[in-house]
C-alpha cells in the first residue's frame, strides 16, 4: 500500500453513509502519516464496511498529511458517535496534537476502550495519562519519552499488546494496531481475512 493510495482511501469513507454497526474513532490531526492512517482506515473498512472509521479532529477545516496530502476530518468531537475502540496514527504532528486538551479528555475518558496506536501517536495517549501503568512496544526512538509517561514497562522496536491496547513501531507496523482493533470489534476470523486481503498471510 502506497502513502498516495492510503490517503485517498481514508478520504474515501464517508460516515453519512455508513453501514450499521461498531465505529472507530481515528483522530487525525496536522502531519499525521497518510502511510499509518490509511492502513488504519483500510483494515477497518475491510472488517466493518464503508463508514467503519470516522476521522475525527476539533475542527473540519483540512489538514495537510505528513507526505502533503490535503485530508479533511469527517466529523467534530461533539458529533462523533459512540466509539467501539480507538486507532492512533502516528506523524510528525503528533506532539503538537497531543497538547491539545479536548484530545487529551476525549483519549482519557475512552481509554478502557479496545485501542491500537502506532509510532508517534503512542504520545497522544501519553499525554492523556492512558499510557501510565501499561506495557508498550513502539518506536525505539520514544523509548524515554514513553517512560517518561509512566508507562510500566517498555519494549523499543516492538509490537506489543497490554489487554486491550496494541503498540507497534510507525509506518507499516501499524498494520498490527489496526488488526488488533479488528479482531476486538468484528472477531479474529474478520481479522485475518484482513490481513489476507492485504496480503499479509
Amino acid at each position: 500500500m502506497s502513502g498516495a493510495g492510503a490517503g485517498h482511501a481514508a478520504d474515501q469513507i464517508a460516515p453519512e453513509s455508513a453501514m450499521p454497526g461498531p465505529v472507530v474513532a481515528v483522530p487525525v490531526y496536522a502531519g499525521v502519516s497518510e502511510l499509518e492512517l490509511g492502513i488504519m482506515v483500510t483494515v477497518c473498512r475491510l472488517c466493518g464496511g464503508e463508514g467503519a472509521a470516522i476521522t475525527v479532529n476539533r475542527s473540519r477545516a483540512s489538514i495537510v498529511t505528513a507526505g502533503g496530502l490535503v485530508s479533511t476530518p469527517h466529523v467534530l468531537y461533539a458529533a462523533l458517535p459512540e466509539p467501539a475502540a480507538l486507532l492512533l496514527p502516528g506523524g510528525p504532528g503528533a506532539l503538537k496534537a497531543a497538547r491539545d486538551p479536548l484530545l487529551r479528555t476525549f483519549l482519557a475518558g475512552h481509554s478502557a476502550l479496545p485501542t491500537g496506536a502506532s509510532g508517534s501517536g503512542l504520545l497522544l495517549l501519553g499525554e492523556a495519562g492512558a499510557l501510565a501503568g501499561r506495557e508498550v512496544g513502539g518506536s525505539a526512538d520514544l523509548a524515554d519519552t514513553l517512560w517518561g509517561h509512566g508507562a510500566a514497562d517498555v519494549h523499543p522496536g516492538e509490537v506489543w499488546t497490554d489487554a486491550q491496547l496494541c503498540t507497534t513501531p510507525g509506518g507499516l507496523p501499524a498494520l498490527y494496531a489496526a488488526l488488533h482493533v479488528a479482531a476486538a470489534i468484528w472477531g479474529a476470523d474478520a481479522a485475518v481475512d484482513a490481513a489476507r486481503r492485504l496480503g499479509q498471510l
